[in-house]
Formats: structure tokens, C-alpha cells, sequence
């Protein structure tokens, strides 16, 4: 009995063999990972470094080895550190998972062992062991690696976008409480000088020289200010709030914007989903394949006395009239996978592009906003000097203090809307964030 079982042993260690050496003669259709295992070979080839990581992953590689746009030091980069420490990470837990399970299917092509239990005619119960080694499969089990291998991939991009979308969205509340600031300034200025003029109104109309309607008009005035003033004090405090709840460290003290270093010309990650997207695609389509051809295995049982060694050849999927439909079918999705990439791309590059323009439309009308704001303030100087003189009215001079703060609102809308545009355009490309570090 233990010679049979030896031989049971033996023959399956042979047919695993066997089925290492068959991706030398068809690429594509091995269920094993022996290289160069036949007599007279040179032993198992170590590929260098390099090859290795890009036997690993490409998709992995690119997404580790980018760096973020945001200079050290700056506000930026600790609102980044901040949310990214307070981060659930589940992303990253989804990648562990995906490579616990690549790293399952990395030894789907050795042999399986598994009980059998089965009832006979004669009411006895009888218990045995099936050992099974696949010989051949038409590349099933190599197609099982390489799904599992973009599974992995896929939790990858994952993780930059949810990293990348967590620093940006940091970013835009930090923005927004530093908006609410610098409109607040604004405003409590525009206050101080609304509340000249209504003092000035005040005296006029009680020295019988102004009308009440010009002091009521300006003290509406007044009152919108002070409207105003309260909405962005409200802006500060609520993007504060949310910001410091998405942190882990304090940043309600931080101050001023953060530059962005040049932005590299990578991929952007959803043109990275839907490579790999592809790669799943065609693992799957060769999986179908494979379950509709027919393919060759080994195996062996023990039961008392009784051991068994069977060579057996079968199909997944029976043979039928739809057969060949369904393999064109398989073939077909490879196209249009390549399809889905090619249009990812275009997509990707006018997006890119559109984000270029917006940068370039909005660093030009910040330009032209600050020469209307510089006009309005020349404007403003040469009718309080006409007003001290006396050849102005009062109310002239506040018609023409609102025309320049109305520039600096607009000035104060570009500025942000600039520095949006530029964190919007990183987010594409997925530079928000280090890729070593995530």
C-alpha cells in the first residue's frame, strides 16, 4: 500500500513537472511558474532588479514613484500630512485584500488535495483522498494569476484616487477658509470707510446741507457690508471647522497659499483604471476560452487497497451550438477593451489641455483685474481730492468707492479661482499626493 502511494506521489510530482515544461511549448497555456527545469539546463534564471519590478507591475511602479506638486513647508503640504494621517485608509485595506488573494492564485498551479466521502450499495461509508494535478488548461490558470495580478492593480489606483481626492478636498476647504479670511479683511475695511461716510452724511443732514435719502441710501449700504462681512466670517468658520474634522493635527493656524512645483506629464489615474480595466477584460475573455476548450489532468486516490492514478480529459463548458459564438466573443472583447483605453486617453489629453487654458484664461484676467482695480483706486483718490475741494458731492464719492471695491471682490474671486484651477489640475493627474508614501 505504501509503494502504491509512493507511486500515486510520484506521478503527480512528475505530471507537475510536466506541467511546468508545457509553457515552453505553448506560451499562454502553462499552469505553472518552473522555468528551465529540463535536463542540461543552466538552473532558474534571477531576472536583474529592474525586470523584476516590471514583472511585478508597471501600473504599481508608475503610482509609487510619483512625487507631489506641493513644496515642503508650505501650508499645503501640512493640510496634506494632516488629512492624510486622519485618513481610514479603506482603500488600503482593499489592497491588502487584493494581494492576499493574487498571492493565493500566484499557487493555483499546484496539485489539490481534498476528502472524499461516498456511500455504497452496501451502506458502508468509505472516506478517501483525491490528489489532482492540472497538465494542461489552455491557459486557465495563468489567466486566474493575471486577473487576480490587475485586482491588485486595480486597488491600487484606487488607493492614489482616494488619496489624491482626500488631499484635494483638504486643499479646497483650506482654500475656502483662506477666501473667507481675506474677503473678511476686505469687508471690515469697506465697513470702516462706509462708516466715514455715513459720519459725513450724519453732519450734513443735521447742518440742513444733505437730504435724510442720502443718509438712508448709504446706511443700506452699510448694511449689506455688514451682511457680507458676516457671510464670510461664516465661509472661515465652517471650511475651519470641517477641516480641522478631516485632520488629525490642529490647522486652524495656518496661514497663506502654497506653490506648486512644475507638474509632470504622467498618466492620469482614471486613464490607469481603465488600462487595467483592460487587462481584466482580457483575463476574463481567456478564462472563457479556456472553460469552452477541453484540457488535461492527473490524478490520484487512495481507499484501503484500492489506489488509483487517472489521466482525464474534459471542458469546463460542454461543447454546443453557441460554441464558436461565444469564443468570437471573447476575441471581440479584447477589442473593444483597446477601444476603451484609446478613448480614456483622448478624454484624459483634452481635459488636460481644457485645464491648461482655464489656467492661462485666468492668470490673464487676473492681470486685467488688477490694472482696473489700480484705475478704480485712481479714480477713487482724484474724487476724494475733488470732494475735499469742494466740487465733488458725497455721494459721488461713494458711487465711485463701490466701483473699486467691486474690483477688489473681483481681483479676490480670480486669485482663488486660480489657485483652484491648479489643485483641480494636479488632482487629474494624481499629484496631490507622494506615491512612496501612500
Amino acid at each position: 500500500m505504501r509503494q502504491s502511494r509512493r507511486a500515486i506521489a510520484g506521478a503527480l510530482l512528475a505530471a507537475t513537472a510536466l506541467s511546468g515544461c508545457l509553457k515552453d511549448v505553448r506560451d499562454g497555456d502553462a499552469v505553472s511558474r518552473f522555468l528551465n527545469v529540463l535536463p542540461g539546463a543552466e538552473g532558474p534564471r534571477v531576472p536583474p532588479a529592474t525586470d523584476r519590478q516590471a514583472a511585478v507591475s508597471p501600473v504599481i511602479l508608475d503610482l509609487s514613484a510619483r512625487q507631489s506638486v506641493l513644496e515642503p513647508g508650505t501650508p499645503y503640504a501640512e493640510v496634506a500630512a494632516g488629512v492624510l494621517a486622519a485618513d481610514a485608509r479603506v482603500a488600503e485595506a482593499e489592497l491588502q485584500v487584493a494581494q492576499l488573494r493574487a498571492e493565493a492564485a500566484s499557487r493555483n498551479w499546484l496539485p489539490t488535495l481534498s476528502p472524499r466521502v461516498s456511500l455504497t450499495s452496501l451502506g458502508d461509508l468509505v472516506a478517501d483522498l483525491v490528489l489532482n494535478q492540472v497538465l494542461f488548461d489552455n491557459g486557465r490558470k495563468k489567466a486566474e494569476r493575471d486577473l487576480a495580478k490587475a485586482d491588485v492593480e486595480l486597488a491600487a489606483v484606487a488607493l492614489s484616487e482616494s488619496s489624491n481626492s482626500r488631499v484635494h478636498e483638504g486643499l479646497s476647504l483650506y482654500l475656502q477658509a483662506e477666501e473667507g479670511r481675506a474677503a473678511s479683511r476686505l469687508y471690515a475695511q469697506a465697513l470702516d470707510e462706509m462708516a466715514r461716510f455715513e459720519w459725513v452724511m450724519q453732519e450734513r443732514v443735521r447742518g440742513g446741507v444733505s437730504d435724510l435719502s442720502d443718509l438712508s441710501v448709504v446706511r443700506q449700504k452699510l448694511a449689506n457690508l455688514r451682511a457680507r462681512h458676516a457671510a464670510a466670517e461664516e465661509k472661515t468658520v465652517r471650511a475651519v471647522a470641517e477641516l480641522e474634522a478631516m485632520a488629525s493635527v490642529p490647522l486652524g493656524d495656518l496661514r497663506g497659499l502654497g506653490d506648486l512645483r512644475q507638474v509632470t506629464q504622467v498618466e492620469p489615474p482614471e486613464v490607469l483604471r481603465v488600462m487595467v480595466e483592460r487587462d481584466r477584460q482580457l483575463a476574463k475573455a481567456r478564462i472563457a476560452r479556456a472553460q469552452h476548450l477541453p484540457g488535461l489532468s492527473l490524478g490520484g486516490s487512495a481507499r484501503g487497497g484500492a489506489d488509483s492514478v487517472t489521466l482525464t480529459g474534459s471542458s469546463d463548458t460542454p461543447l454546443g451550438f453557441g460554441t464558436g459564438a461565444a469564443l468570437r466573443a471573447a476575441e471581440a472583447g479584447k477589442l473593444t477593451a483597446d477601444r476603451k483605453v484609446t478613448e480614456a486617453r483622448d478624454l484624459a489629453r483634452r481635459a488636460i489641455e481644457a485645464d491648461a487654458r482655464e489656467q492661462a484664461a485666468l492668470a490673464r484676467q487676473a492681470e486685467e483685474a488688477a490694472l482696473l482695480t489700480r484705475q478704480a483706486k485712481e479714480n477713487l483718490d482724484l474724487f476724494r481730492l475733488q470732494y475735499e475741494s469742494g466740487t465733488r458731492q458725497v455721494m459721488d464719492v461713494v458711487g465711485v468707492y463701490e466701483t473699486f471695491l467691486r474690483a477688489l471682490e473681483k481681483e479676490l474671486d480670480l486669485k482663488y479661482r486660480a489657485a483652484r484651477a491648479r489643485l483641480d489640475a494636479a488632482k487629474r493627474l494624481g499629484v496631490l499626493a507622494d506615491g512612496a508614501r501612500i
